[in-house]
């Protein structure tokens, strides 16, 4: 019978790492299509009132954002506020802020743009007509009230 040897002792191949830079590119683009970005910082503190009849909006990239609520730091105060992208803001920055909207937009979209009003469920309904009639001057029409559905809560 023949004996078999052990040619030494044998050495653990290496690790092909050709391919590991194409999978964590495939990770980075996963997680970039996948992760949502917050284009505002919220200043306010909003709990949208609840509704039974709620529909989506269409084309969001269409549609800009007046936030009206309290403010989260109490160094700002306990009275509502109204924040225009980044800041806070007062009634009269309104029609400055939509004539901006539109600027920034297409020209064959301007037509199509609404102003959607999250408000704070506590928010006193002054405030609320005060900003309606400011979008009024601008001519900004198409106005959207931001809810949740009856019994959904959200924070």
């Amino acid at each position: 019978m023949a004996r078999f040897k052990k040619a030494g002792a044998r050495k653990v191949p290496g690790i092909n790492t050709g391919s590991m830079s194409d999978i964590i590119f495939m990770f980075l683009f996963f997680f970039m299509v996948i992760t949502t970005i917050r284009e505002v910082t919220l200043l306010v503190k909003i709990i949208p009132p609840q509704a039974t009849e709620v529909q989506k909006l269409e084309k969001k990239a269409l549609v800009s954002f007046i936030y009206i609520g309290q403010p989260m730091q109490t160094k700002y105060g306990n009275e509502s506020r109204i924040q225009l992208n980044n800041s806070f803001s007062s009634v009269s920055d309104i029609q400055a802020f939509v004539a901006a909207e539109r600027q920034s937009r297409n020209e064959a979209d301007r037509k199509m743009l609404t102003t959607s009003l999250k408000v704070d469920g506590e928010t006193k309904m002054g405030v609320v007509t005060d900003v309606k009639q400011e979008l009024r001057k601008a001519s900004a029409f198409k106005i959207n009230y931001s809810t949740r559905k009856k019994g959904k809560v959200t924070e």
